[in-house]
């Protein structure tokens, strides 16, 4: 006996043949389609909720420090990659909230 695939399954449904294999086939990509999309409620998917979080904190800790950092070292006061870091401050930059100047081939980041 091969394995019930959604296609299959699919094919099964519309000629007619719903047998249990096939309703619980179904159901299951059912399920998985509710799960990937339910972040079109929220108009966001976990990861960018989680990096909004990050961008407030970022903000709250880069004005509290009063002074110029780069990505690096603001990524390790939250135990985030050099990478991750950058891409959340280039987008508050984009955002206006905070500034990108550059001082000998470095990039510092402080609140606008």
């Amino acid at each position: 006996m091969t394995k019930m695939t959604y296609v299959t399954a699919i094919n099964e449904a519309i000629n007619g043949n719903m047998t249990e294999e096939v309703v619980e086939k179904l159901e299951a990509l059912k399920a998985s389609l509710v799960k990937r999309n339910a972040h079109k409620a929220t108009g966001m998917t976990k990861a960018q909720k989680a990096n909004e979080e990050i961008k407030m904190k970022m903000v709250e800790t880069m004005t509290e420090i009063g002074e110029a950092k780069t990505a690096g070292e603001i990524g390790s006061l939250f135990g985030i990659s050099n990478q991750k870091a950058s891409a959340l401050l280039n987008q508050l930059v984009k955002a206006e909230t905070v500034v990108k100047t550059t001082v000998k081939g470095k990039s510092l980041f402080a609140v606008a």
